[in-house]
């Protein structure tokens, strides 16, 4: 990753530049500082280098680094839906954890990406910017190097990213579009269930019933916030599970799974500043007859 700039009258010195310009955090800065990575008018130098007006700036970010003991695993192939020098957004199927754990250590979808990123040369740690349930379908997206990792999760923090869902739930909403605003916490005795509760994470889902039929609603899903289970611990809340979904509601012998689907992402680029749109199809499982 290159980033260049060229040096203002009113600029103080490279570290202003690095977090006013670009918003860079101490901690990447400290890591292109210790990677001898910062350059002006084509000359290494240290972050103590006195700027002057019409310098040239360059940043290049491209030193080598270990992925945390991921295991590359070829067969996991991924669909990939983009892909620049910063970004790879891949969608990810049902049934496989975006991360690796002690039950699915070697086939995880960052296995996958992190075979793909030693087939094309590429020595950097997998990083994940936004996360779905191994059972949620749907699009992910793999930043490329700190930098853009931080610059998304910021976009995500200021609302900018936006993220989209498509679920099916049981029953028929007597409101067809609303916003639930309803704290959700970790449920007591449970490593992994949540729980509405006044102490949680302030949590905030906006929706739209697209279609009806058969006691069952198909409805997009916008998220404000962030938390873990967030559409399914909210579609419980309203009465209206999501179908499938055997920790939040009940088992169906219409699908295997929770019928969730991260179909929709949108966010500014943090490198061309332009907007990226992705939409990932939704699932053959999911087509119930809605």
């Amino acid at each position: 990753m290159i980033l260049k700039y060229t040096v203002k009258k009113s600029d103080e010195n490279i570290k202003q530049i690095l977090k006013n310009e670009f918003n860079m955090s101490e901690r990447f800065i400290l890591k292109l500082k210790r990677n001898n990575c910062i350059y002006i008018n084509n000359k290494n130098v240290s972050i103590s280098y006195p700027i002057k007006e019409n310098d040239k700036l360059c940043i290049e970010e491209n030193f080598a680094e270990l992925s945390d003991g991921i295991v590359p695993n070829n067969n996991i192939k991924l669909n990939i839906l983009y892909e620049d020098e910063y970004l790879l957004i891949v969608d990810k199927p049902a049934g496989i954890p975006v991360h690796p754990s002690i039950s699915h250590y070697e086939d995880s979808l960052s296995n996958g990406v992190k075979a793909y990123f030693d087939n094309i040369n590429l020595s950097k740690k997998i990083r994940p910017v936004n996360r779905l349930d191994k059972d949620t379908s749907g699009i992910v997206i793999f930043a490329k190097n700190e930098y853009i990792q931080e610059c998304l999760i910021k976009q995500m923090n200021a609302h900018v990213f936006v993220k989209k869902y498509i679920a099916i739930l049981e029953g028929i909403l007597e409101n067809k579009s609303g916003k639930i605003d309803a704290p959700i916490a970790r449920k007591p005795n449970s490593i992994i269930e949540r729980c509405i509760d006044d102490s949680g994470d302030s949590a905030i889902t906006n929706y739209i019933v697209l279609k009806e039929s058969k006691n069952l609603s198909k409805v997009e899903f916008s998220l404000e916030t962030g938390r873990t289970h967030q559409i399914r611990v909210h579609s419980k809340y309203i009465g209206h599970p999501i179908l499938g979904d055997s920790l939040y509601g009940n088992k169906s012998n219409l699908i295997s799974r929770q019928a969730l689907h991260a179909y929709y992402i949108s966010f500014v680029h943090p490198i061309t500043q332009k907007t990226i749109s992705i939409n990932s199809p939704i699932p053959e499982d999911m087509n119930i007859g809605l």
